[in-house]
């Protein structure tokens, strides 16, 4: 079928009232009727660019070339686009050459955190929290493949069937993960988590209602007096985000190492290394992993070592940096509570391949850590600080912890909002005294009870 009958068919099933027969067509099929014509003009663009200087190719400058030759190929098929039409097809020729296709409208859409691509027909974004159509789709699975390929590939990256999965980050620093057949079954699957071209600081984490001024400023003087900290959460609870918010109270006069499998965390300070895992290439070798990064930053004068997250046996590495004179150091872990935290670091350190007695393996935990920050995603989609706990050493064969500040849920509106308040538990931690030394006075009543 031509593309003149294909859109004049078009037409008549979107002037004609709907019937099951023709909403199973649009639903099966959902062919975007002017794909032919748009590729073409896609395919004719790229040709014109072959033939000039495209190193500073701009959406500005592209503009003109895309309308002539869309308003060309229009001509000689005896096409009129609709105004809205036609602005739409030279939108997207621009995205598909210079940007992600599709997804880049969501990319930058600030109201947008998160985009889920599960294969090319079903996009889904998370909004405020909650997960919404994402009201776009793809071609097919060589489109998805393509945008995919795209993402990693200026970063080094593959992703083929002898390796069909991949972590990559996109210029903003947005995380990207990947996954295709054979190990996904829906077609090539692609995650972006966003990240606010503007790192959001502590006033915007009180604004969101993810803790209190006063839990703020007790985080500022733990990171200040170089206490050890880990933000533990489940995924997508905004661990990564919690992380690069306290890790802006580290002073700008230390020199601070960044471990990460894909660079994402965007610190103020200038006195800022980043390092980033490397894969293993076609023949299987020259993997770099995190815990070989953070054994080579202990040689490089840390004063302070952020890794993005431990899962693995780098937690032995890190734990022991912690105990051997890097005091300050920040990381980040998937677990739901705090306890759930100690059990899970002592599962990666046993991961480290090391045989030690699960009391030893306490005992550097217990010495390590200072504070476990405890940051959930609740069920309206809202993210909360729930736990302030201090670490406080070893009791029997037990690791002690005391919250300091908790979130308490009371319940949920008609709305379906949590409900809650932040409080203090009362009780002052016992590292005060460092707290002070390090010069870092906090009120008397910041700990009271109210």
């Amino acid at each position: 079928m031509s593309l003149l009958k294909r859109l004049e068919k078009e037409k008549i099933l979107q002037s004609e009232e709907p019937t099951n027969e023709s909403r199973t067509i649009r639903s099966t099929s959902q062919i975007d009727p002017w794909r032919e014509f748009k590729s073409t003009v896609h395919h004719e663009v790229i040709q014109a660019l072959d033939k000039i200087n495209t190193q500073d190719l701009t959406s500005e400058t592209l503009h003109p070339l895309v309308e002539h030759t869309l308003d060309a190929r229009a001509d000689a098929l005896g096409l009129t686009p609709p105004r809205m039409e036609r602005q739409r097809l030279v939108k997207e020729v621009i995205d598909e050459i210079l940007g992600f296709g599709p997804i880049e409208s969501l990319l930058q859409d600030p109201t947008v955190n998160e985009i889920m691509v599960n294969g090319p027909r079903q996009v889904y974004v998370e909004r405020k929290g909650k997960l919404e159509p994402a009201g776009v789709t793809f071609y097919d699975d060589a489109h998805v493949l393509h945008i995919i390929e795209k993402i990693v590939a200026p970063l080094g990256r593959r992703i083929d069937e002898s390796q069909p999965m991949v972590d990559a980050r996109l210029p903003d620093g947005s995380r990207v993960n990947a996954i295709i057949p054979p190990l996904a079954l829906n077609g090539p699957i692609l995650t972006i988590r966003k990240f606010s071209k503007i790192p959001f600081g502590i006033s915007n984490l009180v604004n969101f209602g993810t803790l209190t001024i006063e839990m703020g400023e007790f985080t500022n003087a733990c990171v200040k007096a170089r206490l050890n900290i880990i933000v533990s959460g489940g995924t997508g609870s905004g661990k990564t985000t919690t992380l690069g918010v306290i890790s802006a109270f580290i002073p700008e006069d230390e020199r601070i190492i960044t471990i990460e499998d894909a660079a994402e965390l965007q610190l103020r300070q200038t006195h800022v290394v980043t390092l980033e895992t490397r894969p293993a290439n076609i023949e299987g070798k020259g993997a770099v992993n995190i815990r070989d990064l953070v054994r080579n930053a202990l040689r490089m004068r840390p004063e302070r070592i952020i890794v993005g997250e431990v899962r693995s046996g780098e937690a032995l590495d890190m734990l022991q940096a912690m105990n051997t004179g890097h005091d300050g150091s920040l990381t980040t872990g998937h677990a739901n509570t705090p306890r759930d935290m100690l059990s899970r670091l002592e599962t990666m350190v046993l991961m480290a391949g090391m045989d030690l007695p699960v009391r030893a393996i306490r005992e550097q935990i217990s010495s390590a850590l200072d504070v476990i920050i405890q940051q959930s995603r609740l069920r309206d989609g809202s993210r909360k600080i729930t736990h302030i706990t201090e670490v406080l050493g070893m009791e029997g064969d037990v690791i002690v912890l005391q919250d300091i500040f908790r979130f308490e849920q009371t319940g949920i509106d008609k709305q379906g909002k949590v409900q809650g308040h932040f409080r203090a538990t009362g009780i002052r931690p016992h590292f005060i005294d460092k707290l002070i030394a390090a010069g870092q006075i906090l009120p008397e009543d910041l700990f009271l009870n109210n």
